[in-house]
C-alpha cells in the first residue's frame, strides 16, 4: 500500500520548499499545494514541485458559480494534479460541473467543514446542528453529485465511511500524539485518522516546522 501522507507545503519561499520535499520524499506519498503556495509561486511553483516526481494535490477549494468552477478546473489540467478540492457548500450543480470538467485520473473531493471550525463557529454563520451533522449532510450531497470523496476531520471520517464505503477521504488537521494543535480545533493523530478510514493524511507543520523534518516524517510514517 502506498504511503497515505501528503506533505502540506505551505512554505513561503520556493527553494526551501523544494529542498524540504527532497529531504522527506522517501517518507511521504505526495505533496499538497494550497492557497498560500499557489498565490506565492503560481504555475511555475507547481511545475517545479511536480518535477520532483511525487503526486500533486492542488488544494484550491474552488467555490463559485458552476460555470466558473468548471472553467477553473479545465485550466488546471496542465498541472496534472492527482487530487483537487472544491467546497461542498457550493452546491450539487457546482460539484457536478467540477467533476465533469476534471481530468479523468484526477480525484475531485469536496471540503465539508474546515478543521479550524467547531459547532460554535457553525452557529455563528447561521448553520445549526453539530459538526457531525453538517459534515454528513455535505458528504451526502458530494456523493450524489458524483464526486470521488470529501475532506473532513478525523473525528468524522469513520462515520462518513460507513455510509460511503468506496469514498476517497482526505483528512487534514492531524497532529502526532503530544503535538500542539495550533489553529486547528477538531484534531486526531495520523494513526487514528487512518484507522478510521482516511485515504489521504494531510500533514504540514508537524513536519515542515520540525527541528528535524526527516525524523518527524519518519516517526509519523512509523505509526502507520
Amino acid at each position: 500500500m502506498s504511503n497515505p501522507v501528503y506533505l502540506a507545503l505551505d512554505v513561503p519561499s520556493l527553494e526551501p520548499a523544494k529542498a524540504l520535499v527532497e529531504k522527506v520524499r522517501s517518507h511521504i506519498g505526495g505533496v499538497k499545494l494550497g492557497l498560500e503556495f499557489f498565490c506565492a509561486h503560481g504555475a511555475h511553483g507547481v511545475h517545479e514541485i511536480a518535477h520532483l516526481g511525487l503526486p500533486i494535490f492542488l488544494d484550491l477549494k474552488f467555490h463559485d458559480i458552476p460555470n466558473t468552477v468548471a472553467k477553473a478546473m479545465q485550466a488546471i489540467h496542465v498541472y496534472e494534479p492527482a487530487i483537487v478540492t472544491v467546497h461542498a457548500s457550493g452546491g450539487r450543480a457546482m460539484m457536478e460541473d467540477a467533476k465533469a470538467a476534471a481530468a479523468e485520473d484526477c480525484k475531485v473531493v469536496a471540503v465539508t467543514m474546515l478543521t479550524s471550525l467547531d459547532t460554535n463557529d457553525l452557529t455563528a454563520t447561521g448553520v445549526y446542528g453539530s459538526a457531525e451533522t453538517q459534515v454528513m449532510r455535505l458528504a451526502e450531497l458530494a456523493h450524489a453529485a458524483g464526486l470521488d470523496g470529501i475532506v473532513c476531520s478525523g473525528q468524522e471520517v469513520g462515520m462518513v465511511k460507513k455510509a460511503w464505503k468506496d469514498g476517497y477521504f482526505v483528512v487534514p488537521g492531524l497532529r502526532p500524539s503530544g503535538g500542539g494543535t495550533g489553529d486547528q480545533k477538531r484534531v486526531v493523530t495520523p494513526r487514528q485518522a487512518r484507522d478510521n478510514g482516511a485515504s489521504v493524511l494531510v500533514i504540514g507543520r508537524p513536519i515542515s516546522r520540525a527541528d528535524d523534518p526527516v525524523a518527524a516524517a519518519r516517526a509519523i510514517e512509523a505509526t502507520l
